[in-house]
């Protein structure tokens, strides 16, 4: 009885210090994760940030983690505190894949390829796409032809997508009227005030339903799933989108789907190099806490184990993948795929290095010859650099 006694104090006190450790907290689930974590995410208010705060709140609930979700108001301020180690994660969106490739605000010598990884993501029942003003009386990308098109500042995110849509339609930037905007809000309030004719958005956006509620109207043109043509246009520019049935979004639903494309959003992601238990963790954790926060945005059901895609265009980690093989959803095929995405990661970080050995001080020089270099080394290599 005493050899008894004595063993189980021992044993609480151990679990004492596991548990109060400064360093990692252990639940009942056994998901060990950090006491506090930080990641950075979309805009106050957006569909990104408020995912971000649900999941945080289940953490918080479930594993005693204390998430402290810093918003963004661009590409450069959310993946900014990823490259300096100020957080640990950024739940961001489409800028991922420009990060991991180098380009557009990420060409810049201070910048470069990311060699970053997802942890988890979310594939929603919306889609990406470009809405149009109802009263233009525009139904199809091609009759965007002179109509007024916005271009936001330091957003190619919006502007690439935004470009995407018009070569489905067989136009470019030259066929429609360019108006330039400062940011995502500005350009919405301008197409509700009639200063131009279509705007970029995810179909649940808070900005579309404005536009829906206003006289001009809402409408969604389609991407055919079955015009080939439309989506080569498309994915030349934007490889990054999916076909995809959207069944929720402004005058979009169940009984009125809307036929297009999407992209993950947000994409929980980190740098190759983020330590492998607290990835494995949060995974988990994410998973097992799902219903707990399914419902807290239009959103959030997108993160289910179910929609994860594992072949997208940005390779997920290591950690996360011994997790979902785990649970049985990680196919070889996948770990093909995702061994591809790395060996491109490989080849531009080399080509990023080699460019820097070359000490070129001009920052437009550099950035020209960045964009030289990396096509001609992903070309070698038989990967298409798409830009």
């Amino acid at each position: 009885m005493y050899l008894f006694s004595r063993c189980s104090i021992q044993c609480l006190l151990a679990l004492a210090v596991l548990v109060t450790s400064p360093k990692m907290l252990v639940a009942a689930e056994e998901v060990p994760l950090p006491r506090t974590m930080a990641w950075s995410a979309y805009n106050l208010g957006t569909t990104g940030y408020n995912q971000a705060v649900a999941i945080g709140k289940v953490l918080k609930d479930k594993h005693g983690v204390n998430l402290r979700v810093i918003p963004g108001k661009n590409d450069i301020s959310r993946l900014l505190p990823l490259k300096k180690g100020r957080v640990q994660f950024t739940a961001t969106g489409v800028a991922t894949y420009f990060a991991q490739e180098g380009m557009f605000q990420f060409a810049h010598r201070a910048w470069g390829p990311l060699p970053i990884r997802i942890t988890m993501l979310s594939k929603g029942l919306s889609n990406q796409s470009l809405a149009v003003a109802a009263d233009t009386g525009v139904r199809e990308f091609s009759q965007l032809r002179g109509k007024r098109i916005p271009w936001v500042r330091g957003a190619p995110a919006l502007n690439v997508s935004t470009e995407a849509m018009l070569a489905c339609g067989g136009l470019t930037w030259d066929d429609v009227v360019r108006v330039e905007y400062p940011g995502y809000a500005a350009m919405w309030n301008g197409v509700v005030e009639n200063q131009i004719d279509a705007a970029y958005a995810t179909t649940v956006s808070g900005p579309t339903r404005k536009l829906e509620a206003s006289p001009r109207g809402i409408f969604w043109p389609p991407l055919p799933h079955d015009d080939s043509a439309c989506w080569a246009r498309l994915k030349k520019v934007a490889p990054y989108f999916v076909q995809h049935m959207a069944v929720r979004g402004a005058a979009i639903s169940e009984e009125n789907p809307h036929e297009g494309g999407t992209y993950p959003y947000p994409i929980l992601i980190s740098l190759a190099d983020q330590k492998d238990d607290i990835v494995y963790s949060l995974a988990k954790a994410i998973h097992l806490g799902y219903d707990d926060y399914k419902d807290a945005d239009p959103g959030a059901i997108g993160w289910a184990i179910h929609l994860q895609q594992f072949d997208w265009v940005v390779p997920f980690h290591s950690a996360a993948i011994q997790y979902y093989q785990e649970l049985g959803v990680w196919k070889p095929e996948h770990s093909l795929h995702n061994d591809r995405l790395i060996e491109r990661q490989r080849i531009l970080g080399d080509a990023w290095k080699a460019l820097q050995s070359l000490d070129v001080d001009n920052d437009e020089e550099f950035a020209t010859l960045w964009l030289q270099l990396r096509e001609k080394k992903l070309t070698d290599a038989g990967f298409d650099p798409v830009w």
